[in-house]
């Protein structure tokens, strides 16, 4: 029997989720991670500023869900609202709980290394360096990859492109394996306007490019969040050779994962959290060589996703979250931070529209029983 739900602008029926079978091996054709969020306590006292209280429990079994996938998790990272709720002693947590967990099932993971520790007004390059140095022996101790993200309190202290060069150089340099760079836009976070050493983009590519030649054999990749589909393309023609490019752009992922004839984007993706097992399939039938099954189950997430990124991308967490709820991944829709404010009910109205279409809501009875409370409480009748 099909569920329909009276939606704001007329009833919607929903669509019979696809039933995907459970794969028994890691994706193969790419590397790819999941940026994965983390599952509030209901009862914890998350509010704006006050220290992120998480459910353990939930957080942890949602990784365990992207590992049965097949899929890797990147943890830590700006979708676990890193430097947005996520303060850095629960991050330390959630970093060594991760790596546990990882190691339980044989799943790949990779953590996310910043400066978000800091507590000094004006930091200086020494400071920076020191913090990021203490998050990656963490990263390290818990067996993660570690993933040098953009630090704000660099993008405010450094003058220039040099600046940037002898950061993150000190901090490659006192790793014990390759790392992933991260070049995160500000369209993510404002506050990493100028990344680099400059407004211009180009002059930013360069600096990248220098870290990276510099560094070559100890950088495992570098993960682009631009959202420029022809800009990744050119830096991943650009880099040396066994470097590879992790595209973070929720925008163009299908076409830039499946690649061109001179290559292809690895994934480091937020989008993957909530569409994962159709991601899943997807990837699958990349390796199998059917790219015609690969483009058609990712075709219709990229509406989804799209919506889910709009500006202001940065509250991109509060849709990924009200999804998992949907899906059935956690019990409530509570953020750490009180960030399920940040997206209005139309918006969320109509991410419940586009999840359906892309498949991803696996119990459409149990979405459309979460999705009629919700705009209850909101005052909607449905």
């Amino acid at each position: 029997m099909s569920v329909v739900l009276r939606l704001p602008g007329g009833p919607h029926r929903l669509r019979t989720p696809v039933a995907f079978e459970a794969p028994d091996s890691p994706i193969t054709s790419r590397v790819v991670y999941a940026a994965a969020h983390v599952v509030a306590d209901p009862l914890g006292e998350n509010g704006p500023g006050a220290p992120a209280a998480v459910d353990w429990d939930s957080t942890l079994a949602f990784r365990r869900h992207l590992w049965s996938l097949g899929l890797g998790v990147a943890d830590a990272m700006d979708t676990a609202q890193r430097g947005m709720g996520l303060d850095w002693p629960a991050t330390r947590e959630l970093i060594t709980r991760s790596g546990a967990e990882a190691r339980a099932v044989g799943g790949r993971l990779a953590c996310g290394v910043g400066s978000d520790q800091l507590t000094l007004a004006d930091p200086t390059l020494h400071d920076i360096i020191g913090a990021y140095r203490e998050q990656l022996a963490v990263v390290e101790d818990a067996g993660a990859r570690p993933i040098v993200m953009a630090s704000r309190a660099l993008a405010k202290a450094a003058k220039g492109p040099e600046d940037y060069l002898q950061v993150y150089g000190e901090v490659i340099d006192a790793a014990s394996q390759p790392v992933i760079l991260h070049w995160l836009g500000e369209i993510f976070d404002p506050e990493l306007a100028g990344y680099w050493g400059g407004a211009n983009l180009d002059v930013a590519t360069d600096a990248v490019l220098d870290l990276i030649s510099e560094n070559a054999p100890c950088v495992d990749g570098i993960k682009v969040s631009l959202l420029d589909a022809d800009r990744e393309i050119a830096l991943r023609r650009a880099l040396p050779e066994g470097v590879r490019l992790y595209t973070g752009d929720d925008f163009n992922y299908p076409d830039l994962i499946r690649g061109d004839e001179a290559g292809h984007s690895d994934a480091l993706l937020g989008i993957f959290d909530p569409i994962a097992a159709v991601a899943s399939a997807a990837l699958r039938a990349l390796d199998a060589g059917d790219t015609a099954r690969y483009d058609a189950l990712l075709a219709p997430t990229l509406p989804l996703a799209r919506h889910l990124f709009a500006a202001p991308t940065y509250h991109y967490k509060t849709g990924v979250v009200f999804l998992a709820w949907l899906a059935g991944h956690q019990s409530h829709f509570t953020m750490v931070a009180g960030a399920q404010s940040g997206r209005s009910v139309p918006h969320l109205t109509e991410l419940f529209r586009l999840a359906d279409a892309a498949g991803v809501l696996p119990d459409p009875e149990l979405a459309a029983h979460r999705m009629r409370r919700f705009l209850h409480v909101a005052g909607v009748d449905a």
